[in-house]
C-alpha cells in the first residue's frame, strides 16, 4: 500500500452504497482497507460482506465493537445520519456522512458541533464536485483563463426514471431540491464561492410525486457574481444528459461551456479550444451511471488522502453546511416568494 493504512467500515449496502463499496476496494492499493460492512437489513448486509470478503452486521455498535476502525462510512438514508453518526463520533472514528447531511438544519448542525466538541474528523460525501468534469472546470477557472467568473448556469435536467431503483422518491415532500439541487447548489459554491442570497421557484410536474420535482434557483454570490441553478426530473429530451451536469460560466476573459457527453468549450481572449472532459469508464462502472459512479470514487480518494495526511476534507462537515444552508433557504425562498440569505453556522 502507497499510504498510511485506513480501515473504513461501511453503514448501509444499499443501491448507492456499492459505489463506495467498489471504491474503497479499489483504493486499497492507495491505503484502504474495507474492514466491515452493516446494514439493518440482515440479506444486503450478507450479500456486501462475502461479495467484498470482510465481516458483516446489522448493528452499528456491534460493529465497532468487533473490528478495528479508522473511518466509518455512513451511506444510508438521511434520517438515520444522526443517530448513526453521533455513535461513530462519540468512539472518536472519522466519519463520513452521505448527502444529504440530514432531514433538517438542526440535525445537521448537531453532528457537527459534535465532532468539533469530540475533535473528531468529518465530512459528507457530497460528491458532485468530484468529479473529472467538474475537476476539469475548476482547473480552468485555476488557471486564470476566463479571468474572474461573474456568471453561470449550472444545470441538471433529466428525465431519467430515477424511481424504478428509489421508488421512496414518490413520497419526499422535499425531493428534487433536497435530491439532486443540494448536488448543483454545491457545484455553484464551489465554483462561484459562497452565497449572499437565492431566490426559488418550485413545480410539481408528475402527479404521482408528492413534493417538487423542478426547481429554479437564482443565487447572487458574496463575490458579486450571479448563478442561474436548476434541477428537475421531468425533462423530456431524445439525448437525455444523466447524470450529466451542463453549465456555461463566463468571466471578464472568457467562457466555459459544457455540454452533453462532457465536451467542454473554453473561450479565453477571443480564442475557442474544445475538449472531452468526460468521466473515465472503471471496471465496475456502468453508462450512463459512470459519471455519478467517478464522482463517488473521486469523493472517496480524496477522503482517503485527507485521513492520511490528518486535514480536513474538501467537503467538510462545516463546509457542507454552507450547502446545507442554501436547500433550507431555497425551500423558504419558494415558500415565501422572496430571496432569502442562508442561515449560518457559528
Amino acid at each position: 500500500m502507497s499510504g498510511k493504512v485506513i480501515r473504513v467500515g461501511l453503514v448501509g449496502c444499499g443501491f448507492y452504497a456499492q459505489n463506495h463499496l467498489n471504491a474503497w476496494r479499489d483504493l486499497r492499493p492507495d491505503g484502504a482497507l474495507l474492514s466491515a460492512v452493516c446494514d439493518v437489513d440482515p440479506a444486503k448486509a450478507k450479500a456486501a460482506g462475502e461479495s467484498f470478503g470482510v465481516p458483516w452486521f446489522t448493528d452499528v455498535a456491534a460493529m465497532l465493537d468487533a473490528v478495528p476502525l479508522d473511518a466509518v462510512d455512513i451511506v444510508t438514508r438521511q434520517d438515520t445520519h444522526r443517530a448513526i453518526a453521533e455513535t461513530t463520533i462519540a468512539r472518536g472514528i472519522a466519519t463520513i456522512v452521505q448527502k444529504p447531511f440530514a432531514p433538517t438544519w438542526e440535525d445537521a448542525t448537531a453532528i457537527v458541533d459534535a465532532a468539533r466538541k469530540a475533535g473528531v474528523w468529518l465530512a459528507v460525501h457530497e460528491n458532485f464536485r468530484y468529479q473529472a468534469p467538474l475537476r476539469a472546470v475548476r482547473a480552468v477557472i485555476d488557471s486564470g483563463a476566463i479571468g474572474e467568473p461573474n456568471w453561470a448556469r449550472v444545470a441538471f435536467r433529466t428525465g431519467y426514471d430515477v424511481y424504478a431503483t428509489q421508488p421512496y422518491f414518490y413520497d419526499e415532500t422535499r425531493f428534487a431540491i433536497a435530491d439532486v439541487g443540494v448536488h448543483v447548489l454545491d457545484v455553484s459554491r464551489f465554483l462561484l464561492g459562497d452565497v449572499e442570497r437565492i431566490s426559488c421557484e418550485t413545480q410539481q410536474r408528475n402527479p404521482k410525486v408528492k413534493g417538487e420535482d423542478t426547481a429554479t434557483m437564482l443565487l447572487k454570490h458574496r463575490s458579486g457574481a450571479v448563478s442561474i441553478v436548476e434541477c428537475t426530473y421531468e425533462a423530456r429530451r431524445a439525448d437525455d444528459p444523466f447524470p450529466e451536469t451542463m453549465m456555461e460560466i463566463e468571466g471578464s476573459r472568457g467562457s466555459i461551456i459544457v455540454t452533453a457527453k462532457t465536451q467542454m468549450k473554453v473561450t479565453s481572449d477571443g480564442q475557442a479550444t474544445t475538449s472531452d472532459i468526460g468521466s473515465p469508464l472503471l471496471s465496475w462502472t456502468s453508462h450512463p451511471w459512470h459519471v455519478s459512479q467517478e464522482g463517488a470514487m473521486g469523493a472517496c480518494r480524496h477522503f482517503l488522502d485527507c485521513l492520511q495526511r490528518g486535514v480536513p476534507a474538501e467537503t467538510s462537515g462545516e463546509d457542507n453546511l454552507k450547502t446545507y444552508a442554501l436547500v433550507d433557504a431555497a425551500y423558504m425562498a419558494a415558500a415565501e416568494h422572496r430571496a432569502v440569505a442562508p442561515l449560518r453556522w457559528k
